[in-house]
């Protein structure tokens, strides 16, 4: 490999959320989605020099931003993205709240595929609507591998007072990759009950081995998507992220709504970082998802030789291992608060995903050097070896 993602790179003392959150300072993250990794080289040197200028002052976005998106996504994915359907603004997450309150009134229902991100949940209650979820099944018969519940996903959808359905795309926390021909079923259900699709891509470039991401907006040119490079290149902190919406009275109002909710500044150094991991760390991103297999892999042996009563679900993309735990708990929340004051090791409930769904379910992040991942591993297995 070009690149080391074996080097250790501390964290803790940089007012680090991941690390210096911790409550003490002998635990082991691996909860929040963000990685141990170093970023790219050229984001580094694409930063540095930005910082070699004294002054730091509103950000005027250019055409190379916009150059970069575009090309992006058209080589890679093959979908062709107009310069003005990118609205930009400060995060995934600002971008899913000023869809949700463009595209909805107070008391209208938004559907998920649940368990899903816990911030899909807080977004849509903040913005005066309900939450509807459809739980994903899981297929025993295909390697325990998450599907939606069709039947359930359309009546839902046939609800009047369901107005707008929010995708993430790929899964976080199942790790499902939706294929096109899913997706395609998404919309089509949709169409037919007019229920506007906001589809939450930020996963999109962590996909492993023997899958493809498939943008909904290459299956459904109304879909909005909502898209950054910040989880795949690891730049969260610089906050930058893209709505994509094509028609245009629809991306007039999101528009009105970035500028009332105050989102839509981005600071000096977000857009220098994305042009240089769009255009220059394109290979870097290629090993990084090589390495993460990588520990998905090596996850699944040790849990399977050392952790038998824990059951790693199939992890098509993100970096984010979903665990079936349900033999060992009925209290999620507790068993992982039991694993971080006796472990030291700090995970998510699955809880945090769904209430009920995410029932018996734990999530490890696993986007760190391995040798941190097998430390943790292994004081999870000492810990839960002495509770027997």
């Amino acid at each position: 490999m070009k690149y080391n993602f074996d080097e250790l790179t501390k964290r803790r003392g940089t007012g680090c959320v991941k690390w210096d959150e911790a409550p003490s300072p002998d635990v082991i993250p691996m909860w929040v989605a963000d990685m141990d990794f170093a970023v790219a080289p050229a984001i580094q040197e694409a930063i540095r020099k930005r910082a070699e200028h004294p002054v730091f002052g509103y950000t005027y976005v250019q055409d190379d931003y916009y150059e970069a998106v575009i090309s992006w996504f058209r080589r890679r994915h093959h979908w062709t993205i107009n310069r003005e359907h990118i609205l930009y603004t400060t995060g995934v997450v600002p971008a899913m709240s000023v869809a949700i309150k463009a595209l909805t009134l107070p008391g209208e229902k938004v559907l998920i595929l649940s368990p899903d991100y816990n911030c899909f949940f807080s977004s849509v209650k903040n913005n005066g609507c309900e939450v509807v979820e459809s739980v994903l099944r899981m297929n025993r018969n295909s390697q325990n591998k998450f599907e939606v519940d069709w039947e359930d996903f359309e009546a839902k959808c046939a609800d009047e007072k369901c107005t707008v359905f929010l995708l993430c795309n790929p899964h976080n926390p199942t790790g499902r990759v939706w294929t096109r021909e899913e997706l395609q079923r998404m919309s089509d259900i949709c169409h037919r009950y007019q229920v506007r699709i906001v589809s939450d891509e930020i996963h999109g470039e962590l996909i492993m081995p023997g899958h493809q991401f498939c943008p909904m907006g290459t299956v459904d040119e109304s879909a909005i998507a909502l898209n950054s490079p910040s989880k795949s290149f690891n730049i969260a902190g610089l906050q930058t992220a893209n709505i994509i919406c094509t028609d245009t009275a629809t991306r007039r109002r999101i528009e009105r709504v970035i500028n009332i909710n105050e989102v839509c500044d981005l600071n000096p150094f977000g857009p220098v970082a994305l042009i240089a991991a769009y255009n220059e760390s394109e290979d870097w991103l290629d090993e990084l998802n090589q390495y993460i297999w990588g520990n998905y892999t090596t996850l699944c042996d040790f849990v399977a030789k050392y952790i038998p009563q824990w059951k790693v679900m199939p992890m098509e993309g993100t970096y984010l291992a979903w665990v079936d735990c349900s033999g060992c708990c009925d209290d999620m929340a507790a068993y992982c608060d039991r694993i971080l004051q006796g472990a030291k090791v700090w995970l998510n409930p699955g809880t945090m995903y769904g209430p009920q769904s995410g029932q018996g379910y734990l999530r490890i992040n696993m986007a760190c050097p391995r040798s941190l991942m097998m430390e943790a591993l292994n004081r999870i297995k000492e810990f839960i070896n002495k509770e027997v």
